[in-house]
């Protein structure tokens, strides 16, 4: 993909609250969803945010907006689940899309006749965009795999194949949520300090993990693979992951297999899903340092190291109970950025299927937990606490080491420069159930 008209930073919208400064949704984004009004029995739908508006892909699909040639891609973005107009590839998105950025743009012909479509997003609900068939979780923050490191393996924080392949695993697709889960705090057996049985109990290390999540486009065939020059073509979107983890579970389990119950609970994700297109004004190269070895063949290409990462900001905040009694706003916790990570998108997907393993569209990756090279810039409670040896104080006085019960945990996550528009997932929230709920 390339820069093109639908980016230019002087494009304002004739929806004006689209063209609020620090506006997640301006006329350069045009994420997509599946929504209905919510205390509705009406049937959920694509759409697309612009502003704090959301353009109702089925009822524009009423109007003369879409020509004759794009009625057949906006259909497939209407539909209640995105999968289908995900796997129509890169030619489809990019016209609906393009469609859409005329039909919105200060000035426009369609303003008539789109004004009725759109749905306040107030007063929307959300679902999961895409039946998501298969959920990969990786690890690929090096800042992070290190800070675990050390808690976990002492003697060898960083293990020997870290450098060298995208580690990752096989996830659970079916706890996965929308943003506004509610999950109650998991059990599992636990090896207590000094213990020399586990025991079986409610998890007293919940946490979160600050993550993006991958939604796959078109597939490819079982046995096949994908090549590094191709692999973003697979890629529809970003969206925002929280990645639940009982880590005293975690710490019993994960030997030799790894992550077991203490991540197939729960995992969030926001409702908007940004197109990897919308976010080409923030490529940055991509880097790592010269004292590394060089990655295999099949994962390497001139365009990774020459604009293979993607500069965006990603925040975690928390509010507790004590804090939503009071009106007081959530506490961010940390901020960091996706561009600090140790692997590319596209080398993801290049090694996920170097075997031949088919990936399918609406498949979902996480990139794990994304923390920064500086101790502030943790991902997760985990490194921020130093695995509960040095209490969180947050803004009310209330102090953290893993999540209690009641906390809501808010990602967030934009792009910004200067000369381009700012670019927003939205947010991706979920609370932990108060045992007398």
């Amino acid at each position: 993909m390339s820069l093109n008209e639908t980016h230019d930073p002087a494009l304002e919208s004739w929806v004006e609250s689209a063209n609020q400064p620090g506006m997640d949704f301006p006329i350069q984004n045009l994420p997509f969803a599946v929504f209905r009004r919510a205390d509705s029995t009406e049937q959920f739908r694509g759409g697309v945010a612009i502003g704090e508006q959301i353009v109702d892909l089925q009822a524009a699909l009423q109007t003369s907006v879409f020509g004759q040639h794009l009625r057949d891609f906006a259909a497939l973005a209407a539909r209640p689940s995105l999968n289908d107009f995900m796997a129509a590839g890169p030619r489809a998105w990019s016209a609906l899309r393009l469609a859409l950025s005329r039909a919105l743009r200060r000035g426009s012909h369609s303003q008539a006749a789109l004004e009725p479509c759109l749905v306040p997003q107030r007063e929307a609900q959300y679902a999961l965009p895409a039946r998501i068939g298969d959920y990969t979780d990786f690890y690929i923050s090096i800042h992070h795999a290190t800070a675990v490191g050390k808690l976990f393996r002492p003697d060898q924080p960083l293990l020997p194949n870290y450098k060298w392949i995208p580690i990752g695993y096989h996830g659970r697709s079916s706890s996965i949520a929308i943003s506004g889960q509610e999950l109650p705090r998991p059990h599992g057996q636990v090896l207590k300090a000094g213990a020399s049985e586990p025991v079986l109990g409610a998890t007293t290390r919940l946490d979160y993990e600050l993550e993006l999540g991958l939604f796959i486009g078109p597939g490819n065939v079982l046995g096949s693979r994908v090549n590094i020059e191709q692999a973003e073509s697979h890629v529809f979107g970003l969206c925002l992951l929280n990645d639940w983890s009982a880590r005293d579970i975690q710490a019993w389990e994960y030997q030799p297999l790894g992550p077991f119950l203490a991540k197939n609970f729960a995992t969030t994700i926001s409702p908007w899903v940004v197109t990897l297109e919308s976010l080409e004004p923030f490529r940055t190269a991509w880097e790592r340092p010269s004292t590394d070895q060089q990655v295999l063949t099949y994962l390497d290409s001139p365009r990774a190291h020459r604009a293979g990462a993607l500069d965006i900001a990603l925040e975690v905040y928390v509010e507790t109970d004590s804090m939503r009694r009071a009106g007081l706003p959530p506490h961010r916790l940390s901020r960091t950025n996706f561009k600090h990570a140790y692997w590319t998108i596209a080398q993801l997907i290049a090694h996920h299927t170097v075997n031949g393993c088919n990936l399918q569209p609406g498949d979902l990756l996480g990139t794990g937990t994304q923390s920064g090279p500086q101790p502030e810039e943790a991902g997760s409670l985990l490194e921020l606490s130093r695995g509960a040896s040095e209490p969180v104080r947050l803004s009310n006085g209330e102090t953290r080491t893993f999540l209690e019960d009641g906390d809501a945990v808010i990602l967030r996550g934009f792009c910004e420069r200067p000369g381009a528009r700012r670019i927003g997932f939205g947010e991706a929230s979920g609370r932990v159930l108060s045992r007398r709920e």
